[in-house]
This record gives structure tokens, C-alpha cells and sequence, in this order.
């Protein structure tokens, strides 16, 4: 079992900067790719991105590549995604999740999820 406790979201105005935190644990929570996907009111849950086990490979949905970055530490066993030039669009709850295969982007091959976490942006 792999429990996931997001943190880090808030209301912040557009064109702003957030770092969202996912502590994971358990007994190999080390070995998952991890994942950020987040769902908009009335929307499905999207993906957003994924990071391997290592943290040496990433992987970005088109809408959010050159804006997030996603991180790993595995010593700290604590995932990041850091979002820049926040737009409104971006308002949702943003979770973590956990796999077998960083490249995943749908939900249903995500193992683990944790409770989310909501990022709200003002204009």
C-alpha cells in the first residue's frame, strides 16, 4: 500500500508561481512513477505530468509544458510540481498518483491516489 498526502495549493493571482508537495509513504512507495493530474469543476481528471522512479525522465501534457516541472525526492520521499505563470484556467484540484510506468496518462493506470489538493487563480 502507498498513502499520498498532497500539499502546497491556495489562491494566488494569475501569473504567479505554486509548489505543490505529494509525501508519499509506504513500504516501496520509492519505486512508483509518480504522476500530477488535476480535475476543473464539471470536467474530467486530466493528466498533467509523470516522473519516473529515479526522477531521471519526465513526461508533460502539451497544455502545461514550459509552465510546471515536475520533481522527485526519494529521500525525502516527497514529489513536487512546481507551476509558473499560473492562468485561471489552471483553478482546479490537483492530485497526485501512483504507478508502474511514468509515460501513463490515464487514470485508470495509476495504482495509488491521494486526496488532492485545490489551486485556485484569480485575473
Amino acid at each position: 500500500q502507498v498513502q499520498l498526502v498532497e500539499s502546497g495549493g491556495g489562491l494566488v493571482q494569475a501569473g504567479g508561481s505554486l509548489r505543490l508537495s505529494c509525501a508519499a509513504s509506504g513500504r516501496t512507495s520509492s519505486r512508483y512513477a509518480m504522476g500530477w493530474f488535476r480535475q476543473a469543476p464539471g470536467l474530467e481528471r486530466e493528466f498533467v505530468a509523470a516522473i519516473n522512479w529515479s526522477g531521471g525522465s519526465t513526461y508533460y501534457a502539451d497544455s502545461v509544458k514550459g509552465r510546471f516541472t515536475i520533481s522527485r525526492d526519494n529521500v525525502k520521499n516527497t514529489v513536487y510540481l512546481q507551476i509558473n505563470s499560473l492562468k485561471p484556467e489552471d483553478t482546479a484540484v490537483y492530485y497526485c498518483a501512483a504507478g508502474g510506468y511514468y509515460r501513463n496518462y490515464r487514470t485508470s493506470e495509476y495504482d495509488y491516489w491521494g486526496q488532492g489538493t485545490q489551486v485556485t487563480v484569480s485575473s
